[in-house]
Formats: structure tokens, C-alpha cells, sequence
């Protein structure tokens, strides 16, 4: 054959097919940017974010009533302890009492009195520690409802981690097919060109790269003066840019 029959055309590899190939990273490039929304807006992660606002909502209130609750109990246990101490002076008092060791009347007199007194003092500290026992029960029954609660939505975050953890784990592998297939894609592509693409794609909102059809950016979808699509048709493939858009405008 003829010296050079089987070169490539100028700029055919560097031009259309190069293009027609863009066009397609596009697409896995469009489709990572679905499963990349997707997977950041899973009914699971909402679940879990509500889950956890509700557990940190519930927190404060269910702090608070532990203190309160575990105040009472402090100061009940203080009660119960003195009311014993208060019994056994009461015990030993009257003891001695009828004991026959003390014999004076005034003493016994004022023995009585003491036993009396106390006896007193028993009832009065008794009083309080029911009181405080009855405002202890009030307080158990409050945190348990708000413990109830915790664990409820305690489940509810479990449940939703897991389900999040299944959901992305199937999103990932699909993200990870479109990653591979993206990368076949661009095989060939330059560099330069690629690079391009990318920081028009990162202002357009995802379109970096669209077909001209008759005389309509596929991109953006708005029209382009016959002029300039004549233009477009006569000049170098890849360095016609949308007017709109910015996208790199394939014939």
C-alpha cells in the first residue's frame, strides 16, 4: 500500500472520538452524582439524625430528674439514719426509766421528759421521711418514663445505624461500578482536556461536556444562534464552547 495509508486521519483521535468518549464519562460522572445524593439523603440517615435529636433533647430533662431524684434519696437516707439514732436515745432513755437504778423524782421527772421529747422528734422526723419517701416514689416514676423514652429511641438509633450501614454499604458498591467504568471511560482521553471538562462541570452544575443538536445545547437546553452553530460545525472539535452553559459543545 501507499507509505502512510494506515495513519489516522490529523486530529481525529484527539477530536470526535475523544469527545464521543467524554460524553460518556459524563454520563457515569451524572450517574455518581445521583448515587452520591442518594446516598447522602437515605431515609436511614434522616431516622438516625432523628433518633439522636431526640435522645439529646431527652438528655437535659432526664439529667435533671436523677439529681432531683437522687437528692431526695440522699436526704432520706440522712433522715432514716438520724430517726434511728433519735429511737435508740429513745430506747435508752426509757430503759433507764423503768430500769429501778434511778430513784429521785426529779430525775425521774426529767427522764420522762426526755422520753417524751424524743418520742416527739421520732414522730416529726418520721412525718418528713414519709414525705420525702412519697416525693422519692414521684421522682422514680418520672425517670422511668423519661428512661423508657431514652430507651426507645435508644432502639430506634440502633436500628436506623444498622439500616444506614446496609443502605450505603449497597450504595458504595454501586458507586464503586460507575468509579471503574467512569475511569474505563477516560482512557485515552488527554489530560488537559479532562481537566477542562472538570472545572466547567464544577461551575455548570454537573454539565461540563453536551451535544449541539440542530441548534440547541443538550446541557442547558437553550438555543444558539445559527451563526454560531455554523461556526461550531466548521471549526476544531472540542474548542467550541456554549454561550450559555460554558459546556464543551459536541456536533
Amino acid at each position: 500500500g501507499l507509505p502512510g495509508a494506515t495513519a489516522s486521519l490529523p486530529g481525529r483521535v484527539g477530536g470526535v472520538s475523544e469527545l464521543e468518549r467524554l460524553l460518556v464519562v459524563q454520563d457515569h460522572d451524572l450517574s455518581l452524582d445521583r448515587l452520591r445524593h442518594r446516598r447522602e439523603t437515605l431515609p436511614a440517615r434522616t431516622d438516625l439524625a432523628t433518633a439522636r435529636a431526640g435522645i439529646a433533647a431527652l438528655a437535659p430533662g432526664l439529667a435533671d430528674a436523677r439529681a432531683r431524684r437522687d437528692a431526695v434519696a440522699r436526704d432520706a437516707r440522712r433522715l432514716d439514719d438520724e430517726v434511728s439514732a433519735v429511737r435508740a436515745k429513745a430506747a435508752d432513755a426509757d430503759r433507764t426509766l423503768y430500769s429501778g437504778s434511778v430513784t429521785a423524782v426529779k430525775e425521774l421527772q426529767a427522764l420522762q421528759a426526755e422520753v417524751e421529747q424524743l418520742g416527739a422528734r421520732q414522730r416529726e422526723l418520721e412525718d418528713r421521711e414519709l414525705e420525702l419517701m412519697e416525693a422519692q416514689e414521684g421522682l422514680d416514676a418520672e425517670v422511668a418514663g423519661l428512661e423508657a423514652e431514652e430507651a426507645v429511641l435508644r432502639d430506634a438509633e440502633t436500628a436506623a445505624a444498622a439500616a444506614l450501614a446496609e443502605a450505603e454499604a449497597e450504595v458504595d458498591a454501586e458507586i464503586a461500578v460507575e468509579v471503574a467504568a467512569r475511569a474505563d471511560a477516560a482512557t485515552g482521553i488527554p489530560d488537559g482536556l479532562l481537566a477542562t471538562y472538570e472545572q466547567i462541570r464544577a461551575r455548570a452544575h454537573g454539565v461540563g461536556v453536551a451535544r449541539l443538536v440542530g441548534g440547541t445545547c443538550q446541557g442547558c437546553r437553550l438555543s444558539i444562534p445559527a451563526t454560531e452553530v455554523d461556526r461550531i460545525h466548521r471549526g476544531v472539535p472540542g474548542e467550541s464552547r456554549c454561550d450559555n452553559c460554558g459546556a464543551i459543545l459536541v456536533p
